[in-house]
């Protein structure tokens, strides 16, 4: 019986050191990568393996860039949008960068970007809504009911349209 319950016990100590083990080789640095630094060198820390679990996921290297780009490093995040936009970028990439930028205060930048979106997805109601919101926003309420009239005349019933419209008017920042 002592026998059976060592020989258990060794076994259970055994599957929980592999398991270990095999967690560890998956990378991530989890608590470790912020526990107990400064605040600049814990974002730091996790910024740099967000931006190594990213790998070339568009979607998450643009948030890391922004990240570095709103943080004050600018020369970083702009290398990975650029890094983004040099392969086949999407409506979404451009959008989400555009949105960095507005973010920034960098408006000729952002407004470049939302063209570009638009371009690459003419019929995209749901982002001609958004910039329609962003233009408005920007005080070119011609430029931005011209979008929201194309969002709507595609798609009447879509409530996101409406809800972007009513933001842009009301001064609540954009919700998505």
């Amino acid at each position: 019986m002592k026998i059976v319950r060592v020989t258990a016990l060794a076994a259970i100590a055994l599957l929980v050191g592999i398991g270990i083990g095999i967690a560890k080789d998956k990378g991530g640095l989890g608590i470790d990568a912020i526990r107990g630094k400064p605040p600049k060198e814990a974002g730091m820390s996790a910024l740099t393996e967000a931006e190594r679990l990213a790998g070339k996921g568009t979607w998450e290297l643009i948030a890391v860039g922004r990240v570095y780009y709103l943080s004050g490093d600018k020369p970083r995040g702009q290398a990975i949008f650029d890094r983004v936009t040099s392969g086949k970028p999407g409506g979404s990439d451009w959008e989400r960068i555009g949105q960095v930028y507005a973010e920034a205060g960098e408006n000729d930048r952002a407004a470049d970007c939302f063209q570009k979106m638009l371009a690459a997805d003419s019929k995209d109601d749901t982002g001609q809504a958004l910039v329609g919101a962003w233009y408005i926003r920007q005080g070119q309420r011609d430029k931005g009911e011209a979008l929201l009239a194309q969002a709507f005349q595609r798609n009447p019933e879509e409530v996101w349209h409406y809800i972007a419209a009513a933001e842009a008017f009301l001064g609540v920042p954009a919700g998505r």
